[in-house]
């Protein structure tokens, strides 16, 4: 199968279980078709699907990745400050490395807002539905909701990472409290500590907090690079640290500290 025909298998099968879009004529263009291909994606619960329907899945988002291109994380220039921790301004869904951190919300599906501009929602979309999966088996096994600051870990499936570890971070509606950056010290703090636990030597952590959850983005890199600093001194399990951001104001922000 071609590229267009696994990514029409994919959409037709995803309306199939929707009853009132079973009749929906698939368009012709490909951005069109991608967009209806992620936006099915996001919105599908965590149920059983076929098979057939996961590895052409797994077939078609692994030539998709391979086509955006990947970045290797040992390539990446070492700060200046330590040479454990590294700045890199990209997607993180394009970086091969041990694991990459998803900033979560406390039910740990997923985004489930089509397209939504998430972290959340892209790490779910690229890697596919057996992610949702997986954080649903996790989730139905501790019977409640994520703790702030705590972290868990999944394969990454067809990202180029092993592996994602997600973690809730604090949400903040009004004057940030020191109860907000205990928090967010903790999501840095558990996601090492379960990175090393697994036997991972690296990790790339995403700015967690500072997009919808509104956590402020100078403080929130403070913290974040405070607490690595003061975790790999501690523990030198972890080899390497990539601090990932996607805006220029967040890669100022962390260049300024980071030298």
């Amino acid at each position: 199968m071609t590229q267009k025909e696994k990514r029409e298998y994919l959409i037709r099968e995803l309306l199939s279980e929707l009853p009132q879009y079973r009749d929906m004529i698939i368009p012709e263009n490909e951005e069109e078709q991608k967009r209806l291909l992620r936006s099915l994606m996001n919105i599908r619960p965590p149920r059983p699907i076929s098979e057939e329907f996961l590895n052409i899945q797994d077939e078609y988002l692994r030539e998709e990745v391979a086509a955006r291109g990947v970045t290797d994380s040992a390539a990446l220039p070492v700060s200046s400050l330590d040479s454990r921790l590294a700045l890199w301004r990209g997607d993180i869904t394009t970086l091969k490395i041990d694991a990459i951190v998803n900033a979560a919300n406390s039910a740990l599906r997923g985004c489930f807002i089509p397209c939504h501009s998430c972290v959340d929602n892209i790490i779910h979309s690229v890697s596919g539905i057996r992610l949702r999966l997986a954080c649903d088996q996790l989730m139905k096994e501790q019977g409640h909701e994520e703790p702030t600051g705590r972290a868990k870990i999944t394969p990454a499936y067809n990202l180029p990472a092993k592996y994602v570890i997600h973690t809730v971070g604090p949400i903040v509606s009004g004057p940030l409290t020191e109860q907000h950056c205990r928090q967010l010290a903790d999501c840095y703090e558990s996601c090492l500590k379960l990175a090393a636990d697994s036997g991972l030597k690296s990790i790339a952590f995403c700015c967690i907090s500072t997009g919808e959850f509104h956590f402020p983005q100078k403080k929130a890199a403070e913290i974040a690079v405070r607490t690595v600093v003061d975790y790999l001194n501690g523990d030198a399990r972890v080899e390497k640290v990539v601090f990932n951001v996607f805006k220029q104001e967040d890669y100022n922000i962390y260049r300024g500290i980071l030298g």
